[in-house]
Formats: C-alpha cells, sequence, structure tokens
C-alpha cells in the first residue's frame, strides 16, 4: 500500500452561494469520497483553489478534515513566498495531517538552486513527510531531475513526489536514482498508466472524484499483473481524464460542475476561474452516465 493510498483526490474546495468557505459541505464531501473508494486526500492543491483561499481558511479545512475521515490527508501549503510557507507548514502540521504537499514555487520562476533551497526550507520546518509536486504547466519552472534526486536523497522526509510533469522517461530516472522508498504519484490523469508502468505507486488525481471505484478496479487489475484489464479500465476512464479541464473550463471548474451534478453543494470557482460555460453541466451528466454504464 503507497503511503498515501493508491488512489487520492486532490479536493475541491467548497464555497457557498456567496462565494465564502463551506466547511461543512467540505467535510461532507471528503467522507463521500472516501466511501467511494479513495484512499487519501489532498486539500488546499490547486484544484482545491489554493491561490484564492486565506491562509485561515486553509487551517481550518485541514483541521476540519483530517479530524472528519481516517485517511490520510495531506496539505498543500506552499506557493510563492518561502517565508510564509513556512509558517503555513508549521501551523499545518499541528492540527492531524499525514503530510504536506509542496509545489514548486510558481510565477517567480526561480533557479534550480532557488527551488531546491526552498523545498529544504519547507521540509527542515517540519517531521511530517512532505511530497514533491512538480506540475510545470501551472508553476512555469519544471523542477529537474538532478534537483528532486538531489532533494530525495539529502532529505529524510521529502519522500516522494506527485508528478505532471508529463515526461515518464525523466521520472523513471528519478525512481531510479532515489531511496527504494521514495514513492512517485501520478497528478495527470493521462498519464496514469504511463507512470505505473515505470513505478509510480498511486495517483493524486481529479477525475477521481467522481471515478474512485474505477481507479481502484484498475491498480487491483495492476497490482495481479493483468495488463489487459488494467488496460481496458484505462481507455473507459480517458473521457473523465479529457473532463477535467481544458482551456474554455480550466480544472476545478469542471469538477465543481460534476460535483455540484451529483448532488454535493461545492458552489462556483472563485475569480479568477469564475464560473463554468454554458452546457458543461449536461457535459458532467453525460460524462459520469457513460462511465456508469461501462463499468463491468
Amino acid at each position: 500500500m503507497a503511503r498515501f493510498g493508491r488512489v487520492a483526490t486532490a479536493m475541491v474546495t467548497p464555497f457557498d452561494t456567496e462565494g465564502e468557505l463551506n466547511v461543512d459541505a467540505a467535510v461532507a464531501l471528503a467522507k463521500w469520497l472516501v466511501t467511494e473508494g479513495n484512499e487519501g486526500l489532498v486539500i488546499a492543491g490547486t484544484t482545491g483553489e489554493s491561490a484564492t483561499l486565506t491562509i485561515d481558511e486553509k487551517l481550518t479545512l485541514f483541521e476540519a478534515i483530517a479530524a472528519a475521515v481516517t485517511v490520510p490527508v495531506l496539505a498543500g501549503t506552499t506557493g510563492t513566498n518561502t517565508r510564509q510557507d513556512i509558517g503555513l507548514t508549521v501551523e499545518a502540521s499541528k492540527l492531524g495531517v499525514a503530510g504536506i504537499l509542496a509545489v514548486g514555487p510558481y510565477y517567480n520562476r526561480p533557479s534550480q538552486h532557488g527551488i531546491e533551497m526552498h523545498m529544504r526550507a519547507i521540509a527542515s520546518s517540519t517531521d511530517l513527510p512532505v511530497l514533491l509536486y512538480d506540475i510545470p504547466k501551472r508553476t512555469g519552472r519544471k523542477m529537474t531531475t538532478a534537483t528532486m534526486v538531489r532533494l530525495a536523497n539529502d532529505v529524510a522526509n521529502i519522500i516522494g513526489l506527485k508528478d505532471a510533469a508529463g515526461d515518464p522517461s525523466e521520472t523513471a530516472k528519478v525512481i531510479a536514482q532515489s531511496p527504494d522508498d521514495f514513492e512517485v504519484y501520478s497528478g495527470d490523469s493521462p498519464m496514469n498508466l504511463p507512470l505505473m508502468s515505470v513505478g509510480a505507486v498511486g495517483v493524486v488525481g481529479v477525475a477521481t472524484h467522481w471515478s474512485a471505484p474505477d481507479h481502484v478496479e484498475m491498480f487491483n487489475a495492476w497490482s495481479r499483473g493483468d495488463i489487459a484489464e488494467t488496460q481496458r479500465i484505462n481507455r473507459r476512464l480517458i473521457e473523465s481524464y479529457e473532463f477535467e479541464g481544458n482551456d474554455d473550463a480550466p480544472n476545478p471548474v469542471q469538477p465543481k460542475v460534476m460535483m455540484n451534478v451529483l448532488g454535493h453543494a461545492v458552489g462556483d470557482c472563485r475569480l479568477p476561474m469564475g464560473p463554468a460555460p454554458e452546457g458543461t453541466e449536461q457535459s458532467a451528466r453525460n460524462v459520469y452516465d457513460r462511465l456508469v454504464a461501462s463499468r463491468g
């Protein structure tokens, strides 16, 4: 079993009709995600609209959800300001979370040395395990293989990587050059199967909001060596992967619509993400209905 679960969801953050944090809805959603088969949750990550949440809102979410579920909860505590991120990490570490998700600094576009020093500073501020998060499409700067390998080997509590860089050949190098217990999780749904093939132990997903049972089934098939069945389930999930986001409705716009369609009052995204385009609700219903119909 992967430290944070084979199937974990980067959870959306529910807001009420006024755009205020809805803690009760967040707790209810977290509990439902666990009943659906999620073995871990990430709170206040990119999908959780971390850039628009206040520090107090993040801490409220970390504490409430960690207390409400029995699966590991990862706290997204990092952004563009190392000092502030350290403070949030210190406080989050007191609230019952199982680990820290540390995304690469975005917008600033630091050097590799700057990224490495940032991650070392975050890790040194907590005794919790730290999961690096490499998503250059959003951060504007990739963590290089060399940077990640140094962090994996030098910093005891940097124990894994959420990989959304889209280059499985480099991921394979990271795994090969890191300690045996260094864990890689797919952070980009279309790359789930390629990353599993080079050694990923799990997925931190978005489509897992509504397809956790299918992901669990896929990992079960993979674990017993049934490659054909794994591929078949992955094909079943492609439409859900594609629904996660596009240029007209980037993640988490469409996942929030899907959750609302399924009866979870998560509200709209805060600006600048904004409301969903017309027709998204019907698209969500179609995607979900076809997924359910495709299940054996």
